[in-house]
């Protein structure tokens, strides 16, 4: 099914969550926010929370520095 991400579209595999999705993304070990469909989703219910055709998901991932 196709969702967009940050603007661009995506294949995911159908019935996928907020936590397939970044590990799709290759985040899964980083700290990331993710926005689906406007509303953040708290990193606790990344696990819970599916994916359905259309969705528009914003995620952003923070990179450290000095």
């Amino acid at each position: 099914m196709l969702i967009q991400v940050n603007g661009d579209s995506l294949d995911v595999q159908e019935g996928a969550s907020v936590a397939d999705l970044i590990e799709q993304l290759g985040l899964g070990e980083r700290r990331v926010a993710v926005e689906l469909n406007l509303e953040i989703v708290p990193r606790s219910r990344h696990a819970n929370t599916k994916l359905s055709e259309g969705d528009r998901v914003e995620v952003v991932h923070a990179i450290g520095g000095g």
